[in-house]
């Protein structure tokens, strides 16, 4: 209903609403969602905290209360306000601008009633001045949760909503997407070809260096295709001396899918070399890592032979890579050396041959044969020449030293005599304990005729 009052009071007012959707829309340009219309403006105003604050999401029930679950994470963005503006014919000289709805974008505001009468209380304090772009810059700052007594002690931020399990990954996501939008609308220099470009062609890595996704890419494809995944990362020179690495997300936004399989792959083989207890998943469909469990068992009993793969759940032996066959178990033989001990428990020119070769074939059954034969010269010279170590099972040859040995794959020190396991700390005690196998034993020493003879005439001679 049209405020009555002095024609000349109304035109005054008037010229300064008019003056005042002016300078607010010069000033805040990109917050005028819905255009300016007489006496009428609708504002878009996201919420931009000073510093990441910690957030709080309680959840509340229907009457009011709230409940023990509580969702936290730390955000310096929150989703915009949507006002919407009335101004009164009299406005600002004897009324308050009328507002005419306030509604929180994902609904994370959950009175917004206090806030309208925040804003009353605002404009009483300053009766005759227009109070848009204060009201504005208390929304936008954040400042209006301090009024509202929604910050703790602690500068964290409470909020109150039905559903905080859902609320928390909105919030989130409008985080990242309103920075991602800003980063793309402004420019920046690489500092590889010292270029300016849009931020949509460049990309900010996790350590906030900027370069060009063409100079990255280069550099990243190179070092990958060369096998040097240490070398993926920022090229910055801090972060090349920290030796700061990528991670999967910046460099599957960087490089090509078939470089991203590669660069897996390098990082899972990288991995595989800095902790020798990792296994591979003999699945052909899967072939991924496999990390060693956590077991408290004592370390000579048979779990610590268990793998489970974490992409598959297959879960066999470390040691013969088979399906897993218990702790207490032997690692059970192959098939085809079953099938090659049954052919040659029997008579040659037996039916059972015959049949044995009818059914896989002859030249197969030679071949199996073979590699049998072959199989147990290699174990037979592994057990008269080597010691397999007692932490990785991986068989060691001493050519030349003592027989205190440390395996390079797993780094347990063991007697190569014996292949007892040895102390870290005290490795040589095993070899100075009287009544021990290995006792006074650290060298082995062969007494060799040197077959040393005297020639003719050598008592002649003295």
């Amino acid at each position: 209903m049209p405020e009555t009052g002095d024609s000349g009071l109304v035109q005054e007012c008037l010229d300064l609403q008019k003056e005042e959707l002016e300078v607010l829309e010069s000033i805040y340009p990109d917050y005028v969602s819905g255009g300016i219309s007489k006496r009428s403006v609708k504002l878009e105003i996201p919420v931009e905290l000073a510093s990441p604050h910690q957030i709080f999401i309680e959840e509340t029930t229907q009457t009011g209360s709230s409940t023990s679950s509580i969702e936290s994470l730390t955000l310096s963005l929150l989703p915009p306000l949507l006002v919407h503006v009335i101004l009164p014919e009299t406005y600002p000289s004897r009324v308050s601008p009328q507002l005419l709805l306030i509604h929180a974008t994902h609904s994370w505001l959950h009175d917004t009633s206090r806030l309208q009468d925040l804003i009353v209380q605002m404009w009483n304090k300053q009766i005759g001045e227009g109070v848009l772009c204060d009201m504005v810059e208390l929304i936008r700052s954040g400042t209006f949760l301090n009024e509202l007594e929604m910050v703790t002690d602690h500068d964290a931020i409470l909020l109150q909503h039905n559903t905080p399990e859902l609320l928390a990954p909105l919030l989130t996501s409008f985080q990242i997407s309103a920075r991602s939008d800003e980063f793309n609308q402004n420019s920046y220099s690489c500092s590889i070809c010292l270029t300016s470009l849009k931020g949509s062609k460049c990309s900010q890595l996790s350590c906030e260096h900027i370069f060009c996704r063409c100079c990255l890419e280069d550099f990243w494809s190179l070092c990958i295709t060369e096998g040097d995944v240490a070398r993926v990362g920022c090229p910055d020179p801090e972060c090349v001396k920290a030796g700061r690495q990528a991670n999967e997300e910046e460099v599957t936004r960087v490089v090509s899918e078939e470089a991203v399989a590669r660069w897996q792959w390098l990082q899972e083989k990288l991995m595989m070399e800095r902790d020798p207890s990792i296994s591979i998943c003999p699945m052909v469909f899967c072939q991924k890592p496999v990390p060693k469990p956590l077991i408290t068992e004592d370390e000579d009993s048979g779990w610590h032979r268990l793998r489970t793969c974490p992409s598959c759940s297959y879960s066999f032996c470390s040691f013969c890579k088979r399906t897993w066959h218990g702790p207490v178990s032997a690692c059970p033989i192959s098939a085809y050396e079953t099938c090659v001990l049954d052919y040659l428990a029997l008579p040659e020119d037996s039916p059972g041959r015959r049949l044995i070769e009818r059914r896989f074939g002859r030249s197969i059954v030679a071949k199996m044969i073979a590699a049998y034969q072959e199989e147990q010269a290699f174990k037979q010279w592994l057990a008269d020449s080597s010691t397999p170590c007692p932490g990785c099972n991986v068989h060691i040859e001493k050519s030349l030293g003592c027989n205190h040995m440390t395996c390079s794959k797993c780094k347990q020190h063991f007697c190569y005599r014996c292949g007892s396991k040895l102390s870290a700390t005290s490795p040589y005690q095993h070899f100075s304990t009287p009544g021990s196998e290995c006792f006074n034993k650290l060298f082995d020493f062969i007494n060799e005729n040197d077959g040393w003879q005297p020639i003719e005439g050598f008592d002649a001679i003295l």
